[in-house]
């Protein structure tokens, strides 16, 4: 909150989901990697094939958020609703 005090811009809170790159040396391990994170809840997962061939599995969680708090100086929220967003975040990282 002090630091939000202080604030002379735009505050953001924002929390990252889970992020996992896999080096994978065939198409087929990236596919069943690609089956067991998505089973597991990792809707977000993917694969990307580069130029090169180099096949990479991502494995993402959707556990994001990003919300104002501020604006040009200006708090939009309540300390209330931060406190609230900051459990949700922490709710977020323990899925992660």
């Amino acid at each position: 909150m002090t630091a939000l005090e202080k604030a002379t811009g735009d505050v953001v809170l924002k929390f990252e989901p889970f992020v996992l790159h896999v080096l994978c040396q065939e198409l087929q391990d990236a596919q069943l990697l690609h089956s067991v994170a998505i089973d597991s809840g990792f809707r977000n997962s993917g694969i990307t094939v580069g130029r090169g061939g180099k096949i990479t599995m991502a494995v993402r969680s959707t556990h994001c958020l990003e919300v104002p708090l501020s604006h040009k100086g200006k708090l939009m929220v309540s300390e209330e609703y931060i406190e609230f967003l900051v459990h949700v975040a922490n709710c977020k990282m323990e899925e992660n």
